[in-house]
């Protein structure tokens, strides 16, 4: 896949910054210059803010001709321009973003993702993204094209080889063992991930519960590094996406990135991890659960809540808690069970 507004967005925020530079070259204030242009006050300050949908060739003439820039610079300048004037498909979404996030995260060379309640958004499958779009608690409508968009958006991990971003992604454990939707849609997106972990351009890490939360960062961090431009840091909340300013920060939200990954399983152990993961939801999947002869251990509490088992089901154990039937059950294959029992029976989880 291809992508003709590649580059257009980090073009406009280079051109934005290549105008401060050249202006304070000449020593003229942005009042200054719009005065001399007979412009109106504020216009060469959102230019240099970035604060512009797309550049004007005439005004960006107009800029080079008064700060005297010469000739080869000006067409360095003109050419950047019109790469920062092609339009984006993320602009038919102004109702999903309300800032230039995805042309951003589009532009990246590379990107590293942590997300600790939700898979991250590049690497969800559509049921996943339907789920969450559900309880988002806004109209279908807006709904259904937030799900158009971010579909949308995952199509940079199939761009030409050129222009492929290098992906890196923290995975929580949290995230992955959240009920959602059908046990079937649930295997099917551990098993979207294991796909792309196997990816050249993807490198996945998961963080396990028993490893402990992850060390320097709890929010969801979203890190865009490039070839010719600073590193640019969101992070996410239920509000939006929001640029991190602040030099010293983003310094922090990188380095913290680092040591989630550090904490991680390395990618050929989180692989394995998924697939496990997958298979015990399959081995849910092939579980005839309506057959299950339910026992409940003797020294259950006064009320009967209790963990209850069924041993009737052939080569698995299928467990669940007696007070909330209706909440489903583990099943565990019966080598894995008999161990557990070892392990309690040894006093290896008293407290």
């Amino acid at each position: 896949m291809s992508d003709d507004a590649y580059g257009a967005t980090i073009a406009k925020l280079r051109l934005a910054r290549i105008l401060t530079e050249l202006r304070l070259e000449v020593g003229y204030t942005a009042n200054h210059v719009c005065d001399m242009l007979n412009w109106g006050r504020g216009k060469v300050g959102r230019f240099e803010a970035n604060q512009w949908k797309r550049p004007e060739m005439s005004d960006i003439r107009d800029l080079l001709r008064l700060y005297e820039v010469s000739e080869a610079r000006a067409a360095e300048v003109e050419e950047l321009a019109m790469r920062a004037r092609a339009r984006p498909w993320w602009r038919d979404y102004s109702d999903i973003w309300d800032n230039e996030f995805p042309g951003f995260e589009a532009d990246a060379a590379r990107i590293k993702l942590f997300t600790p309640l939700v898979v991250p958004g590049l690497l969800q499958t559509a049921d996943y993204i339907e789920s969450l779009m559900r309880v988002a608690g806004k109209p279908p409508v807006w709904r259904r094209r937030a799900i158009e968009a971010r579909l949308r958006r995952q199509e940079i991990l199939d761009r030409d080889p050129d222009t492929l971003p290098q992906l890196e992604a923290v995975i929580t454990e949290a995230s992955l063992l959240y009920r959602w939707g059908a046990k079937a849609e649930r295997r099917d997106q551990l098993l979207h991930l294991a796909e792309l972990g196997r990816r050249p351009n993807v490198r996945l890490y998961i963080q396990r519960f028993a490893d402990g939360p992850p060390p320097g960062v709890f929010s969801a961090v979203h890190i865009f590094e490039y070839g010719n431009a600073p590193t640019m840091v969101f992070t996410e909340s239920d509000h939006g996406l929001t640029e991190v300013i602040d030099a010293e920060l983003i310094t922090s939200y990188i380095e913290a990135f680092g040591r989630a990954v550090d904490a991680a399983l390395e990618p050929g152990d989180t692989a394995v991890y998924l697939r496990q993961l997958a298979d015990r939801l399959e081995l849910l999947l092939m579980t005839d659960l309506s057959r299950a002869i339910w026992q409940k251990a003797e020294a259950s509490y006064a009320n009967g809540g209790c963990v209850e088992v069924a041993v009737n089901l052939g080569n698995v154990i299928a467990v669940r808690d007696s007070t909330r039937p209706d909440d489903g059950a583990h099943v565990v294959m019966r080598p894995a069970f008999a161990a557990l029992l070892a392990d309690v029976k040894s006093g290896r989880y008293d407290l």
